[in-house]
């Protein structure tokens, strides 16, 4: 799958620090698209500090699983390029931010501005800006079979003919941006760097949403 376009960066022009916008159950994949709403003073900064330079900011999960530092983030996240924004009447900004590439966080510098900055690894996910598409999966069929059972139980009748022509890289990575499924299973997607293990990884979490809400035991 490629996120290539003129306006993405190369590698080597990938910037050495990024804002961050920590916020909990969201990830953005490459190639995906995320809509956000910025109503924060701070993030209204960061938002338009991003506008004057790369267009570019993280998106990272909160890590619940540290309790006694409510600060703490995961090490994973995924930069991605604000491609389409507006300005609303009360202040906000509505924007769409498209994935590029996953990172690692090497270390967090000093705040700015109110927002959290901090110095990419940019090089175990090298390979999201690769402009080959990704190896399909062979059989799609457990994929296609779990959305389906998701979308009828939200009765939602999606455009089936449209999704079976989308790569399965393409089509994973879409659907982990957006639907709700939990945080520790978004953030094993974010972080599986193989096609397969992401596959099975999203598979699996649909199939525990859909066990979960049938009642069903768990094994």
């Amino acid at each position: 799958m490629s996120t290539v376009s003129r306006f993405f960066p190369r590698f080597d022009d990938l910037p050495l620090t990024l804002p961050v916008f920590p916020l909990e159950n969201v990830i953005v994949m490459p190639g995906a698209e995320l809509q956000l709403n910025i109503f924060e003073n701070r993030y209204l900064n960061m938002v338009k500090d991003a506008l004057k330079t790369h267009h570019m900011f993280g998106m990272v999960q909160p890590d619940a699983t540290k309790k006694d530092d409510p600060q703490s983030l995961y090490l994973t996240g995924c930069a991605g390029r604000i491609t389409a924004y507006s300005e609303t009447a009360d202040g906000r900004i509505l924007l769409s931010l498209t994935g590029v590439i996953r990172f690692d966080i090497s270390k967090e510098l000093a705040a700015i501005r109110g927002y959290r900055v901090i110095v990419p690894d940019w090089s175990r996910y090298a390979s999201d800006l690769n402009q080959q598409v990704e190896s399909d999966i062979r059989d799609r069929s457990r994929l296609i079979s779990a959305l389906g059972r998701y979308f009828r139980t939200r009765n939602m009748e999606p455009d089936w003919e449209g999704l079976e022509r989308i790569p399965v890289a393409q089509l994973v990575n879409t659907m982990a941006t957006l639907l709700p499924i939990g945080t520790a299973e978004k953030q094993a997607i974010l972080e599986a760097q193989e096609l397969t293990m992401r596959e099975q990884i999203f598979v699996a979490a649909l199939e525990m949403s859909l066990q979960e809400e049938s009642g069903a035991p768990r094994h």
